[in-house]
């Protein structure tokens, strides 16, 4: 699901991926938003604009090559301009049927929370229940929309932004506010407003681009620079960036975390500093000496720096370690709550019919959601085996106990985990399982992130879904190993690449999130295992990748109870 892609970690391809260039007009993309919707997007203390929306509208304009000028105003002014073509597209409007009459959407990069507030003290009430009530809304808002629409009752109070809203809220003017959930909270901070409580269940609308109804060309060029950024983790990393402390109501002190972060960079520098230095010093020292010190020597210098690369490794799998911790803490309470509210919105399904419910018909997200909870929870899993194989890598070496596994079983299971990815890539993958492969000894979830490392590459070398994967087990009885091939028809490797690619930090694709971490640290696994990766690749004709590793001992028997077993070939 799109959901559980968004959470996993970019890995590297094969080669380099082109960028799609602009198309030549050389004509400047105007982009407009609301200039005080923090922390979405907002006019920062030197009046430029920031946020959320503006960083990721920044990184789709480069990956796209389009040219762009965001400005900010008030909402209904950038709406009323949307509407009569001074302004080419809106970074963050939510969608709703009434809206799209006359304005086309991109697929959502965000879900607004929209929420009722009120002064502490005052009792809980639902929107429907405002009739008579005098609400504060932003002018031109999807709230302001949606109680005329619906015929709410309301006598509505419109103001220019969500601070002017909530100030007048908090001063003891009308009843109530509605606006977004996370600018409601972040202003409430900012500005001390501490009065104000919400008392109404939130509910969410999709957010995201939107043109002028029929510019179908401009909304194509900002959905697939969504795409990208969401495959390669980027769009993730901006979300968390600004959206994730809000989410968790943590009140983080911001400029206390830019001023630890400011030293922590200088340190960081003054270290790179001495050992570049040291370097230097090193080579002076080892230049009069003989072809064999001198080689030694070498050796040295690249241990100290893979050492120092140690140190960034741990400190970065420890940071993400943090979220991914407190994902497994949630998503249980999630699923929880929701199997409670489950009756309550079966009831009212039964009684009233299907109802809208995340943006999608009850009748669909019912069967959806505890899917999307436990992809939620299994992609966060991974993550932290996949932090665990870092910290491995920075310690050059794991400490896993090991047992017996089957390598069928364990292909089987990688191919399902990235079975988006695949169907993503490729209408043509392939499996073949030998029969009765004998047992393999070591620990096989770290086998497992192999073939994924393997199988994911394979899919970021396609160039287009008529290209192939094929996945093949056999068993070498000459040499008692057990073999892994995976092949694809994409670009293949350049020459000069192959000797470097298992480097750590080496890959062809960094512009597109690409790390070169994976086939390291996948290398560093199977030496592990005793056993070892082979490529065999020319450029445009695809790759072959071979693990091999070493059977078990004879008499032994796998542990996890998986069956060796023939499979047909799949297509996603």
């Amino acid at each position: 699901m799109a959901l559980a892609a968004c959470l996993a970690l970019p890995l590297p391809g094969w080669a380099q991926a082109e960028t799609d260039a602009a198309d030549g007009t050389g004509e400047v993309i105007v982009v407009g938003g609301d200039h005080y919707h923090p922390p979405y997007e907002f006019l920062d203390e030197d009046g430029e604009p920031a946020g959320y929306n503006v960083e990721l509208t920044q990184a789709i304009a480069e990956v796209m090559g389009l040219e762009v000028r965001i400005e900010l105003a008030q909402w209904s002014e950038v709406r009323e301009g949307l509407e009569n073509g001074e302004i080419d597209v809106l970074q963050g409007m939510s969608y709703s049927e009434a809206r799209a009459e006359h304005f086309d959407f991109a697929p959502p990069h965000a879900i607004v929370h929209q929420s009722l507030f009120a002064r502490r003290g005052e009792p809980a009430v639902e929107v429907e229940a405002l009739r008579g009530k005098e609400v504060i809304v932003q002018r031109g808002d999807i709230m302001h929309d949606y109680l005329i629409e619906h015929g709410i009752g309301a006598k509505v109070v419109p103001v220019d932004t969500h601070a002017d809203a909530l100030r007048a809220l908090a001063a003891g003017q009308h009843d109530y506010a509605l606006v977004a959930n996370l600018p409601a909270l972040y202003l409430s901070r900012e500005l001390g407003l501490t009065n104000l409580v919400p008392v109404a269940r939130p509910f969410s609308l999709r957010y995201g681009y939107a043109v002028r109804q029929g510019d179908a060309n401009l909304l194509a060029k900002f959905s697939e620079g969504l795409a990208i950024l969401k495959n390669t983790g980027r769009h993730q990393a901006i979300y968390d960036k600004w959206l994730g402390p809000l989410e968790g109501r943590e009140g983080i002190p911001w400029q206390k975390v830019g001023q630890i972060g400011a030293a922590l960079s200088a340190l960081l520098l003054l270290v790179l500093g001495a050992i570049v230095i040291w370097n230097r010093m090193l080579k002076r020292e080892v230049a009069a000496r003989t072809a064999e010190l001198r080689q030694h020597q070498q050796q040295l210098i690249q241990a100290d720096k893979m050492a120092s690369l140690g140190v960034l490794v741990s400190g970065v799998a420890h940071e993400i370690n943090n979220p991914s911790s407190l994902l497994l803490l949630n998503l249980p309470v999630l699923r929880d709550a929701y199997a409670d509210a489950e009756p309550i919105l079966e009831a009212h399904y039964r009684a009233h019919g299907d109802f809208p419910f995340g943006g999608l018909p009850y009748s669909r997200m019912r069967e959806e959601i505890p899917g999307m909870i436990d992809d939620m929870q299994e992609g966060t899993r991974r993550i932290k085996r996949i932090v665990g194989d870092l910290k491995d890598f920075a310690r050059q070496g794991g400490d896993e106990p090991a047992g017996t596994f089957d390598l069928n079983a364990v292909v089987a299971t990688a191919v399902r985990l990235v079975d988006n990815s695949i169907r993503q890539a490729t209408g043509r993958f392939e499996t073949h399982y030998a029969e009765n492969l004998p047992p393999l000894s070591g620990n096989a979830q770290r086998i497992e992130q192999v073939v994924i490392n393997l199988v994911l590459n394979a899919c970021q070398a396609l160039e287009h879904p008529t290209q192939g994967i094929r996945l093949a087990t056999r068993h070498d009885r000459t040499e008692g190993r057990v073999l892994l091939e995976v092949r694809d028809e994409g670009r293949g490797i350049a020459p000069e690449a192959m000797h470097r690619l298992t480097d750590p930090f080496f890959t062809t694709r960094r512009e597109c999130g690409g790390t070169g971490l994976g086939l390291s640290v996948s290398a560093g696994i199977v030496s592990e295992h005793q056993g070892n990766l082979s490529f065999d690749s020319q450029p445009g004709r695809g790759t072959r990748v071979t693990l091999s590793l070493p059977m078990a001992r004879p008499g032994t028997t796998p542990t996890d109870g998986a069956e060796t077993r023939q499979q047909e070939p799949d297509t996603p």
